[in-house]
């Protein structure tokens, strides 16, 4: 099984997080997934952004809670990485999976809700996912084990995922009694012992957030599932490597 390469909000390194200019360049440069992070507006709108405040990565500040879709669109989301990327703007969930329906992509949605927990944030991105017809091929990840639960109650057939920084002998069989089929755990994580426990669990594991070519290749090594990496490019050209040796 060859480990999966999830361009973590894109390719970020190169490219504004979490925006079309970053995610366009994940696919060009062959990843296999795009990994991306999704908020709620005041006026229930999921759009795309990781942090709950807009002050990092935009020319405002506030949270997006207190934002309507339509205040957000004046923001710009480009220029805090580059002038080259000036006027790029916060995307709804609907336009980034309209563009990646009919590309070969896996989907790693994380639910920002694990200090604001946005009411009914579970069932409007999973109705969205279903109305695009991607269900197949989307993973739903969350810090937060209510997230999971309300998942698990929507459609117990979802790909779910428990996020994870804390090491616990006991992660998998916590994961499972959430009703989660994957856990994604901080690098610091990995162990071989993990990763085989999971596969003989039939769960998933992968690993964030992976830049550097040694642990690239020690994930590869240990059979990971998938990495999220801000280098896709990078990656891939490893895990080639890898493969070849």
């Amino acid at each position: 099984m060859s480990t999966k390469i999830f361009a973590h909000r894109g390719a970020s390194k190169q490219a504004p997080e979490n925006t079309m200019a970053a995610f366009t360049l994940a696919y060009q440069h062959g990843a296999d997934g795009i990994e991306t992070d999704v908020h709620l507006t005041r006026d229930h709108i999921p759009v795309l952004i990781h942090d709950e405040h807009v002050k990092r990565t935009t020319s405002s500040t506030g949270y997006i809670k207190d934002f309507t879709y339509r205040q957000l669109q004046k923001l710009d989301a480009g220029s805090w990485f580059s002038s080259e990327f000036a006027g790029l703007r916060i995307i709804p969930l609907d336009e980034f999976l309209e563009w990646i329906y009919d590309k070969p992509l896996y989907l790693n949605i994380e639910l920002k809700n694990n200090k604001i927990d946005y009411n009914d944030l579970e069932s409007i991105v999973y109705d969205r996912i279903l109305h695009y017809d991607l269900l197949h091929r989307t993973i739903l990840s969350t810090f937060n084990p209510r997230s999971l639960n309300k998942l698990n109650y929507l459609n117990r057939d979802i790909n779910t995922a428990l996020l994870t920084t804390k090491r616990g002998k006991n992660l998998v069989s916590a994961a499972q009694e959430l009703g989660a089929n994957a856990v994604h755990i901080k690098y610091r994580l990995l162990n071989q012992f993990l990763v085989d426990k999971c596969h003989h669990e039939a769960m998933g594991v992968r690993v964030y957030t992976v830049n550097r070519p040694r642990q690239m290749l020690r994930c590869f090594a240990v059979g990971c599932d998938a990495i999220f990496t801000d280098v896709p490019d990078r990656a891939i050209r490893f895990r080639n490597q890898f493969t070849n040796q």
